[in-house]
């Protein structure tokens, strides 16, 4: 996949004190997206917009582009 988390996610957010209990009970982001994080798969821009708002940071802070010929 070319595009790439340059962060771990969940720690990210556990360092800013959101646990993963944390967000599913307060329903900041589903199980499944949880699980995306914890598989390195891509979410939705959605999600990607709402751990720019949690973190304090930009898109390009999260996620780079890594082109696959190289």
């Amino acid at each position: 996949m070319p595009i790439i988390y340059k962060i771990n996610v969940l720690a990210e957010l556990k360092a800013k004190g959101y646990t993963t209990t944390r967000i599913r009970q307060d329903k900041i982001m589903s199980e499944s997206t949880l699980q995306k994080f914890r598989n390195n798969e891509m979410v939705s821009v959605d999600n990607i917009s709402r751990l720019c708002e949690i973190l304090d940071c930009q898109p390009g802070d999260i996620i780079e582009y890594v082109n696959e010929d190289k």
